[in-house]
Formats: C-alpha cells, sequence, structure tokens
C-alpha cells in the first residue's frame, strides 16, 4: 500500500528564532529559525526542532512523498494524562507563581483539540500544502496574567515580570484558509484551569515551590532572553 500523505508535527520553535527577522513583521510559513544564531546561543531544543523539519522536508523532496508540516505554538487545554505537560506547567507556573521572573514576551496561545483538528485537515484536504503555523492567539505575559486574573482572581499570580523588546507575533491564517477554526482563547484557559483543578496540579502543598519550565526560558551566551514553544 503506497502512503499517500505524511502529516509531521513540528513547532513554531522552528520558525520565530531567527535575529535577522523584521522586528515588526508577522512571521508565516516562509520563516525559519537560524540553525546558525541557535548554536550560538546554545538552544539545542530550537535547534533541534529547525534540523528535524528540514531533514523531513529534504527525504520528502528525494523520495517523492507528499509532505505537510503543522507547526503548534505554546499547546494547552485538557489534559489526558495526570501529570503536568510542560505547555502545561508554563501556564500553571503563571497562575501560581514562582521564584524565577518571566519575560513579558508574546506568546502564541494554541487549544490542543485544535492542534488536532489542525492535523485531521492537513490529512484529508487534499489541497493541503506545505508548511501551516498553528498558533491562533497571542497575548503578553503581562495581559495573560490578568485575563487569568479575571477569570480565577485567588490564585497568587506571577509578579515578577520584566519588560523586554517587542517579539513579532505569528500568524495561523493559511491554515483557517484551509478551513481550520480555533476556540476562543478564554474557553481554552478555562478548560485547561478546570482540568488543572481536577487533577490536584494547582494546590498548594507543604514545602512546594514552583519553577518556570526551561523550555519556555533561555538564556544564551548573547544574554538575549528566547522563547522555544
Amino acid at each position: 500500500m503506497k502512503i499517500k500523505r505524511i502529516i509531521v508535527v513540528s513547532s513554531v520553535a522552528a520558525v520565530h528564532l531567527n535575529p535577522h527577522g523584521e522586528h515588526d513583521k508577522l512571521l508565516d510559513e516562509e520563516c525559519w529559525s537560524s540553525e546558525e544564531f541557535c548554536r550560538m546561543i546554545e538552544n539545542w531544543y530550537c535547534l533541534s526542532k529547525t534540523m528535524a523539519e528540514r531533514a523531513a522536508w529534504e527525504y520528502a523532496e528525494k523520495n517523492g512523498l507528499d509532505l505537510v508540516t503543522v507547526c503548534p505554538s505554546v499547546v494547552v487545554g485538557p489534559l489526558l494524562q495526570p501529570t503536568a505537560s510542560t505547555s502545561s506547567l508554563f501556564l500553571i507556573y503563571t497562575i501560581k507563581g514562582g521564584p524565577e521572573p518571566m519575560t513579558n514576551y508574546l506568546w502564541n496561545i494554541v487549544d490542543v483539540r485544535d492542534v488536532a483538528d489542525a492535523l485531521l485537515l492537513a490529512y484529508e484536504k487534499p489541497v493541503a500544502s506545505g508548511r501551516y503555523l498553528c498558533s491562533p492567539h497571542p497575548i503578553s505575559t503581562r495581559d495573560l496574567v490578568d485575563l487569568l486574573k479575571g477569570m480565577y482572581p485567588n490564585y497568587g499570580y506571577q509578579k515578577n515580570i520584566i519588560e523586554v523588546p517587542p517579539n513579532p507575533p505569528l500568524t495561523s491564517e493559511k491554515l483557517k484558509k484551509l478551513g481550520w477554526k480555533c476556540r476562543p482563547l478564554e474557553e481554552t484557559l478555562h478548560d485547561a484551569v478546570e482540568c488543572y483543578r481536577e487533577a490536584g496540579l494547582l494546590d498548594e502543598l507543604e514545602g512546594r515551590t514552583f519553577h518556570f519550565p526551561p523550555l519556555y526560558s533561555f538564556t544564551g551566551k548573547t544574554g538575549t532572553q528566547v522563547s522555544a514553544e
């Protein structure tokens, strides 16, 4: 049986980490993270995602495969498992607060259920081709804290937020033109927090300190703080 199409889940980590990009321009499917820059600041996560996706495209071209890649950003929402994923730890840390500062970075959040829909759409739609960014909700750290406070006012929330130069948002317009629709950000956050509460992931435990997941905060040799989504 001949495989007609391959869908690869990549990441916006393969898209946004490039110092030569225009900071006021939307990042789209034409944008790639710089492997040279990733090595220079020792961001191995973004480097691995970039190299993996490029290798997939090279292999597909060499072997005549119909390849489509989907690049999600910060994926949150209800959990299937009782333990927190790395993206969930990002949101939990924002809600609970902790010793490590957060930068006022412009994050791009997507619901895990919407990522699943995007993968199915990329597989089933004959016209689907190339890369698709799956990152519909750009929001800064401060705005995310304010939004969550309005929904759940009784948590501590991260207070130590450091200002940084603005980073460009990502666009999911190509995916939307394919017919993709996403949930409102408020619905995603509500369903995620309710799941965390039910699983006891937001409980106060004696001696427990929440830490910001290193994947989402990296200071390299250049002193530049970047995000690996």
